[in-house]
This record gives structure tokens, C-alpha cells and sequence, in this order.
């Protein structure tokens, strides 16, 4: 099964995030409600989500909520990809990757780059100066997410919640 390890911003978040502007070209594909999350780690294919969720619990205990911030304002992440910023689970993102190293696929060697993925792109340019918001929250826990591709875009189901 395909996982991953993300924190699901609040519900007054999401709330902010619905309320963003959609009025793009039709070569643009807009993410919903339902797949808004900062990704801390992919795992890929991974057989028992059960390792994956005792080494989380063990990379989280004792953390405490977490400060996190969205925005102000979307870029573009590689040539196709828009996304909004998060910023404050760096540390919690580099203790998951470190208690999942042997689990799934080798962690990116690139730097955590905490982001909602708002939408991607096929192409032609993207006005993204009406995409900007800020709002912040609490982080309180980290979920075991598994993901099912289709056409319709992901499907994610959450396998475990881990509490900090």
C-alpha cells in the first residue's frame, strides 16, 4: 500500500483554503478538501503500516502541540505544482524521517519544504497573485495516510493518528 506521514491543517484552515479564488484556465487541476495536508514523509510501498506507526508514536511522544503557519502567499513548486507554504514542522517532519529511515523508499536528501498542494498545472501561465491567505494552528498529531490513485485525482485514507 502507498503511504505517507502528514499533518491535516485545522478546520478553520480549510475553511480559509475553500475560500480562495478557482478562476484558472481549464489547464489547471485544483486539489480539494479532502487531500489538503503537509506531507512530512512518502514512505511508497510499504507492506504493514503497522512499523510505520510505532516508529511515528516513538518520533512524536512528548512533542506537544506544534505552531504551524500557512502562506501568505502560493508559488509554484517545480514547473507544475501550486502550492502554499507551511512553516513550523520542520523539526517534527525530521524526526519522522529519521524514525521511518528504513521503512518504504530512502528519505528525500533535500530539505523538508512544508507545503499544501493547491493545484497543478498542464501548462500555460497561472495568475497566483489572488492565491495568498495566512492563517496558523495548532498541530496536535500526525496521521499514517494511505493513498489510492485515480482517476478523479488521490483518495486518501487515514490508517492511525498519532497524538504529539
Amino acid at each position: 500500500m502507498r503511504l505517507f506521514v502528514a499533518v491535516r491543517p485545522a478546520a478553520h484552515v480549510l475553511d480559509a483554503l475553500e475560500r480562495l479564488p478557482r478562476d484558472a484556465p481549464s489547464s489547471v487541476r485544483w486539489t480539494t478538501r479532502d487531500q489538503w495536508h503537509v506531507t512530512l514523509r512518502f514512505l511508497g510501498d510499504v507492506e504493514d503500516p503497522a512499523p510505520v506507526l510505532n516508529a511515528v508514536q516513538r518520533a512524536v511522544a512528548g512533542a506537544g502541540a506544534t505552531p504551524v503557519e500557512l502562506g501568505p502567499r502560493a508559488v509554484k513548486l517545480g514547473a507544475d505544482v501550486i502550492v502554499l507554504p507551511v512553516h513550523g514542522l520542520d523539526d517534527v517532519a525530521t524526526a519522522v524521517t529519521a524514525a521511518t529511515r528504513d521503512v518504504g523508499v530512502p528519505p528525500a536528501r533535500r530539505a523538508f519544504r512544508g507545503h499544501v498542494t493547491l493545484a497543478r498545472t498542464r501548462g500555460g501561465p497561472v495568475d497566483l497573485a489572488p492565491l495568498s491567505v495566512e492563517e496558523s494552528w495548532l498541530a496536535h498529531d500526525v496521521e499514517v495516510v494511505r493513498s489510492h490513485l485515480g482517476r478523479g485525482g488521490a483518495r486518501y485514507e487515514t490508517l492511525g493518528r498519532v497524538p504529539f
